[in-house]
C-alpha cells in the first residue's frame, strides 16, 4: 500500500517596512509527520515477498504485480526494516540453493554411475542457468534495497554477489560435485583434441561458471595445464620419431591453431599465454634430447636449402612464442650461415662463381629474415657476423674475385643489365665487399682491371664507373679512392692534351698518315707497369718523337716514359673477301705489320724483329693464329705456339663484321699479373707496417713488444699476423729505427 505523508507548510513573508534596518533572510521551512505502521504491516509484506521469491525460485506464477512488489520493498526500506529485510532474502535464497546439492548426490560417483559425466555436466549446466535467472529476477523485485541498504553497507556483497557466493559455497565448492564437473570437462575437451565433436556451447557455459565463481584458475586451469602438458609431451614424443621436421612443425601449428580456437570459443581468456605455450614450450624440450637434435639440425638446413618459406615463418612463430626459443634457433641461424658459405669461399674448385654464389646466398638469407623472421635485429646482426666470419676465412682471394666481378660487369660489351639494373647489382657488390677485412687486395685488382678498361676503351658506362667509384670514397673514404680518382684526372687532361696535339700536327709541314692518340699517366696513380723496350716501325718513332717535343713544350721538366703494354690500334688490311679493319693491341700490330715484307715466318724471326718478350709473345701469336679470328696461319696447327712454330699471313680470311676486335687478349689475366698484383699488395702492407710501427714508436718513444703489436692492430686496416709483425719489427732495429732495451729485451727504444 501507499502511504500518504502530510506535510504542514508555512511561508513567513517579508515586511519590508519592518526588515527594511536588518535585512533578515527570509527561509522556507517545511514540517513533515510519518505516521506509525500497523502492527502487522512488515510481517505480511515480508509474506508477500517471500511466496513471489518462492514462486520464482520453483518456476511458478507470482500472485503480485511486480511493481507492487518493488513498492513494498521500497516501503520497508523507507522504514528503516533493511537489516532486517536483506537477512531474511539471504536466508531465503541460501535454503533453496542449499536445497539444489542433493539433485548431484543421488548417484555414486564411480565407473558405475548411471549418470555420465556428459548428463553430469547438462544437469549442472541447467542448475547454473536457472540459479543466475532466478537471482535476476529476485534483484528486479528487491533493486531499491541493492541500491540502497546495500549500496551504504560497504561490507555487504550486492544481490548478485549473494547469489555467487551461495552457489560457489553449497554447490560448486563440494569436493564431489567439483571434481565431477572438472573431470567432465576435461574429457569433453580431450575428445575434440581427438577430432571429436563436442556441444562448445554447454563448455563455455560451464567454463563461464567458473570463472564467474572465481574458482577457475584453482579448480580448472592447474588440471587443464597439467593435462596439456602430458598430451602434449607424448604426442611430441611420438611425432619427433614418426615425422621429418616440416611435418612436425605444420602439426605444431595445427595444434597451436586449434588451442587459440578453444581459448576464442569457451577458455577463459586467462588460460591463453599457457595454454599457447605448452605446444612450444614441447617442442624446445625436446630440441634439448640428443634424438631431436640428430633430425632437427639436418632439418632446418634442408629447410633453408630449399627455401622453405612456410616451414621457416611457422617455426620462427613457434620459437617466438616460448621462452628461449629465439636464442636457439638463433644460433642454428648463425652456424648454418658460417657452413654454407664457408663452403663457397673455401673451394677452390668453385672460384670461378664465388662471386654470384654468394650474391645469391645474401639475397636468399635477407630474403628469409625479411620473410619468415619479421626483420628481426638480432638475426639480422648474426647474419652479418657470419658473413664476416666465413668470408675472411680465405685470406685476399674474395677480394680479388669481387674485384674482377666489378670488372666483368663494368666491361664493354656486357649486355647482360640495364642501367638499373647494374647499379642494383653494385649496391649488392658493396654489402658483400664490406665484410671483407683485407680491403687494399681489392683496391690493387680493382686498380689493375680499372687501367685496362680506361687505356683500352673497354669501359662500359663512365657513369657505371664513377658511382662506383663513389660507392667506394662512401664506403672507405677519400684516402681509399684518391688514386683511383687520379687515374680518371688523367683521362680527363690527357684528352684534352690530345686536342691540342691534332691542332699541333695539322701546322706541320709533314703530317703523318697515322693518327696517334697518348694518354699522360701520372705515375703515382696507375699501377707499376715492367718497362718494355719493343722495335717500333720508323714512322711510329718519328710521331712519338713529334710529340715529346710537344709535349716537352709544354711541361718543361717532366720525364716521359712509353709504356707499349697496354698500347692498341686499328689497321686496315687486305684479304681475298675484301677490306677488314682489325682492332689489335700495339704487339698484334707488330706483329702483323712484319707480313707486309715477306709471306711466312718463324717464331725466332718474330721475336728478334718485334723485340716482344718471348711468353708475350706466344700469346699474342696464339690470339692471332689460333683464336675465333684467325688472320694468320700457323704451321703446325694446334692450340698452343711452341718455338719451332711458323706462321704466314691468312689471305683466306673470312668475317661477318668490317671491323673486327682481336685485343681482347689485353683484357685477360695473366698468371704472372695476377702474382706481381698479389706481390705489391705484400709489399704495400710491408711498408704499412713499418711505417705504423715507426710512427707508434716516435710518439711512445718507449714500448713493450706486446703495447707495440697491440697498438698495430687497431691501426692496420689489414689482417695480418704476429709474426709477420715480428719480422717488420725486427727489420726496423737492423736499420737502426729502433732498439731493444738492454735489461728487457722485450722492450723498445725509438732511436731519432
Amino acid at each position: 500500500g501507499f502511504f500518504c505523508q502530510n506535510y504542514s507548510v508555512g511561508f513567513l513573508c517579508n515586511d519590508n517596512k519592518a526588515n527594511q534596518s536588518n535585512q533578515s533572510v527570509n527561509r522556507l521551512v517545511v514540517n513533515t509527520h510519518r505516521p506509525k505502521l500497523s502492527e502487522n504491516y512488515t510481517e505480511d509484506t515480508w509474506l508477500k515477498l517471500r511466496d513471489a521469491v518462492g514462486a520464482i525460485q520453483n518456476s511458478t506464477s507470482i500472485k503480485y504485480n511486480l511493481e507492487e512488489l518493488y513498492q513494498a520493498v521500497e516501503n520497508l526500506c523507507s522504514y528503516k526494516v533493511s537489516p532486517t529485510l536483506y537477512k531474511q532474502l539471504r536466508q531465503v535464497c541460501e535454503d533453496h540453493v542449499q536445497a539444489q546439492i542433493h539433485q548431484f548426490r543421488e548417484y555414486p560417483f564411480d565407473l558405475c554411475s548411471s549418470l555420465d559425466n556428459l548428463s553430469f555436466l547438462k544437469r549442472m549446466n541447467r542448475c547454473w542457468q536457472d540459479h543466475c535467472r532466478q537471482t535476476i529476477m529476485i534483484r528486479s523485485i528487491f533493486l531499491f534495497l541493492d541500491r540502497t541498504y546495500v549500496l551504504q553497507n560497504s561490507l555487504l556483497p550486492s544481490i548478485w554477489d549473494t547469489g555467487l557466493e551461495l552457489f560457489r559455497t553449497h554447490i560448486v565448492s563440494d569436493v564431489a560435485v567439483q571434481k565431477r564437473t572438472v573431470e567432465g570437462l576435461l574429457e569433453q575437451i580431450e575428445l575434440e583434441r581427438n577430432g571429436e565433436t563436442i556441444d562448445r556451447s554447454l563448455l563455455r557455459s560451464l567454463l563461464g561458471m567458473l570463472s564467474d565463481l572465481q574458482v577457475y584458475r584453482d579448480s580448472f586451469e592447474e588440471r587443464f595445464l597439467t593435462e596439456t602438458n602430458r598430451l602434449y609431451a607424448a604426442e611430441g614424443q611420438r611425432l619427433m620419431q614418426e615425422r621429418d621436421v616440416p611435418e612436425y612443425l605444420h602439426h605444431v601449428a595445427r595444434r597451436l591453431e586449434e588451442e587459440n580456437d578453444r581459448i576464442m570459443s569457451y577458455l577463459d581468456q586467462s588460460t591463453q599465454f599457457a595454454a599457447m605455450s605448452v605446444p612450444v614450450c614441447k617442442i624446445q624440450l625436446h630440441m634439448q634430447s640428443y634424438a631431436f637434435m640428430a633430425v632437427f639440425i639436418p632439418g632446418l638446413s634442408n629447410l633453408l636449402d630449399e627455401n622453405r618459406v612456410t616451414e621457416l615463418t611457422l617455426l620462427y612463430q613457434l620459437f617466438s612464442k616460448g621462452k628461449g626459443g629465439l636464442p636457439t634457433l638463433l644460433q642454428f641461424w648463425r652456424d648454418y650461415i658460417k657452413s654454407f658459405g664457408g663452403e663457397i669461399v673455401c673451394t677452390p674448385e668453385k672460384d670461378k662463381d664465388m662471386v654470384q654464389d654468394l650474391l645469391d646466398f645474401k639475397d636468399k638469407m635477407d630474403n628469409v629474415v625479411q620473410s619468415c623472421f619479421a626483420r628481426n635485429e638480432a638475426f639480422i646482426n648474426a647474419m652479418k657476423e657470419a658473413f664476416e666470419t666465413f668470408i675472411n676465412k680465405r685470406p685476399n682471394k674474395p677480394a680479388e674475385l669481387i674485384a674482377k666481378y666489378v670488372d666483368s660487369k663494368l666491361r664493354a660489351g656486357n649486355k647482360e643489365a640495364t642501367e638499373e639494373e647494374l647499379e642494383r647489382i653494385l649496391d649488392k657488390i658493396m654489402i658483400i665487399f664490406r665484410f671483407i677485412h683485407g680491403k687494399d687486395v681489392f683496391e690493387a685488382f680493382y686498380k689493375k682491371d680499372l687501367a685496362k678498361r680506361l687505356l683500352v676503351g673497354k669501359s662500359a658506362s663512365v657513369d657505371a664507373e664513377k658511382s662506383m667509384l663513389s660507392k667506394l670514397k662512401h664506403e672507405c673514404g677519400a684516402a681509399f679512392t684518391s688514386k683511383l680518382e687520379g687515374m680518371f684526372k688523367d683521362m680527363e687532361l690527357s684528352k684534352d692534351i690530345m686536342i691540342q696535339f691534332k691542332q699541333y700536327m695539322q701546322n706541320q709541314s709533314e703530317p703523318s698518315n697515322i693518327e696517334l692518340t697518348v694518354n699522360i699517366l701520372t705515375m703515382g696513380y696507375w699501377p707499376s707497369y715492367t718497362p718494355m723496350e719493343v722495335h717500333l716501325p720508323s714512322e711510329m718513332v718519328k710521331l712519338q718523337e713529334v710529340f715529346k717535343l710537344f709535349y716537352l713544350s709544354k711541361h718543361s721538366g717532366r720525364k716521359l716514359q712509353w709504356q707499349p703494354t697496354l698500347g692498341h690500334s686499328v689497321l686496315k688490311a687486305e684479304f681475298k673477301e675484301g677490306k677488314k679493319e682489325l682492332q689489335v693491341s700495339l704487339f698484334q700490330t707488330l706483329v702483323l705489320l712484319m707480313f707486309n715484307e715477306g709471306e711466312d715466318f718463324g717464331m725466332e724471326e718474330i721475336r728478334t724483329a718485334t723485340g716482344i718478350e718471348e711468353m708475350e709473345l706466344k700469346r699474342t701469336l696464339q690470339s692471332l693464329a689460333c683464336g675465333k679470328a684467325r688472320v694468320l696461319n700457323k704451321n703446325p696447327r694446334g692450340k698452343d705456339v711452341e718455338d719451332g712454330d711458323r706462321f704466314n699471313f691468312n689471305n683466306d680470311f673470312k668475317h661477318k663484321l668490317f671491323r673486327i676486335k682481336i685485343n681482347q687478349i689485353q683484357m685477360k689475366e695473366t698468371v704472372e699479373e695476377q702474382v706481381s698484383t698479389t706481390e705489391r699488395v705484400f709489399q704495400d702492407r710491408q711498408y704499412q707496417i713499418d711505417a705504423a710501427v715507426v710512427r707508434i714508436m716516435k710518439m711512445r718513444k718507449i714500448l713493450s713488444h706486446n703495447l707495440l703489436v697491440s697498438e698495430l692492430y687497431n691501426q692496420l686496416k689489414f689482417p695480418v699476423k704476429p709474426g709477420d709483425l715480428k719480422k717488420r719489427i725486427e727489420s726496423l732495429i737492423d736499420r737502426d729505427y729502433m732498439e731493444r732495451d738492454k735489461e728487457t729485451p722485450n722492450q723498445y727504444h725509438y732511436v731519432a
